[in-house]
């Protein structure tokens, strides 16, 4: 797709989805306990492709390139008694480790063999009832692998008692687990290195509205940066939210973003701000960001040092390497490790460069407000979408300026 530059300011208000996190959470809740209806669940493939596994009575069950559904359906077939199913994925799928998880949910008792490659996808799972509560886990592994233990908790026979070894990263998605499990009235506790969830068989009838997703809202902090004079409205948002992208709010106004709150909304606004610095931030909490926060230093001649990005590695693809060779195909420098990566500070710019998004939807949608600098093409750009189909649609309004737009 190409997208021809566009200088002038943004004007618009946006209705965005909901949050694939808390909906991808909520969908397996609602599984464990019925009594749970869903408002504003997110339109993503990953969400559609987690509700139809969810349904399906097949033996094989593939869930693409969805990663969150691959570890939360690894432990709710496990404690699914009777069911028998073979978990699969995309090719890219099969080479993301899932043995983490895995060996947890054995030593809850679960019964989960490897069936191509030791320690990744896909899974044989013979589902029964896990009777064993304790269990010990890094607390530095993906956050999903430990919601994926805490969403089960409350339906083991005997609860869940989780304890960590070592510093917890990604703290707002455990956070966010916790807090829909106390909405439903599921009993848990997290005092030092250990979470604890109550048996809970039966929850009472309850209706939740999915938050409008903060890591999609991302895009458009990154477009008010980048196009001078922007306004932008976006829908729906709470001041107090379980998504940690929502520090988005924090991290641009150091970019010249003001974020008013007014009801259910969000406006952004673009301030003037001085640019010869270097943005130091620590993302362990809200990792997916990254590449929108490299992209906007970037198109605004900022340089930045991000750290806490080891979970980056393991995404749909290495989004520290693919990063790395993008922003330097379009006349940047990058710097990276495994766990950091270091943006220097550049002002010129490469035109009509082709970004490759690796099967990944955050790398298309990162780099789309490049277009307020120079003609830019992104390659296999349906890969969107993953978590928020409707972006170039929303694209197209904003790069035109139409005023008011609601999707």
């Amino acid at each position: 797709m190409l997208l021809t530059s566009f200088s002038h300011a943004i004007e618009a208000s946006i209705q965005i989805t909901g949050s694939k996190s808390e909906s991808n959470r909520l969908l397996i809740l609602q599984q464990l306990y019925p009594n749970l209806e869903i408002k504003n669940l997110s339109n993503s493939d990953d969400t559609q492709l987690l509700e139809k596994a969810l349904k399906s009575t097949e033996e094989v069950v593939n869930i693409g390139h969805a990663g969150t559904a691959m570890r939360f359906l690894t432990a709710y077939f496990a404690a699914s008694p009777g069911r028998e199913v073979i978990l699969t994925g995309s090719g890219r799928m099969k080479d993301r480790p899932i043995q983490i998880l895995a060996e947890a949910l054995k030593s809850l008792g679960a019964d989960i063999e490897y069936v191509e490659k030791e320690g990744f996808p896909p899974l044989r799972i013979k589902g029964k009832e896990l009777t064993e509560a304790s269990l010990e886990i890094d607390g530095n592994v993906s956050s999903q692998y430990i919601s994926a233990l805490l969403l089960i908790g409350g339906r083991l026979k005997n609860g869940l008692q989780l304890r960590f070894k070592g510093k917890v990263t990604s703290v707002p998605y455990i956070k966010m687990t916790l807090s829909l499990l106390s909405e439903l009235g599921i009993e848990n506790n997290w005092e030092g290195d250990t979470i604890t969830v109550k048996p809970t068989s039966t929850v009472p009838i309850k209706t939740v509205t999915v938050e409008s997703d903060w890591s999609s809202a991302s895009y458009y902090f990154s477009y008010a940066a980048l196009a001078k004079g922007s306004e932008i409205t976006l829908s729906s948002y709470k001041r107090s939210s379980l998504q940690g992208d929502a520090v988005l709010v924090d991290i641009y106004k150091k970019l010249g973003i003001q974020t008013t709150f007014v009801k259910d909304q969000i406006h952004l606004k673009q301030t003037a701000i001085d640019t010869d610095f270097i943005l130091k931030l620590d993302l362990k909490s809200a990792p997916d960001i990254a590449q929108t926060i490299v992209v906007t230093c970037f198109g605004m001649g900022i340089s930045c040092e991000l750290t806490g990005l080891h979970t980056l590695k393991i995404k749909e693809t290495d989004r520290l390497v693919a990063l790395k060779i993008e922003i330097e195909k379009l006349g940047g420098t990058v710097h990276i490790t495994d766990d950091s990566l270091r943006l220097e500070k550049s002002t010129t710019f490469i035109e009509n460069i082709a970004i490759d998004t690796y099967q990944d939807h955050r790398m298309a949608m990162a780099f789309a407000p490049m277009a307020t600098k120079v003609d830019i093409r992104i390659n296999e750009a349906d890969v969107v979408s993953k978590s928020y189909p409707t972006f170039w649609e929303d694209y197209a309004k904003v790069s035109t300026n139409t005023k008011n737009i609601s999707i």
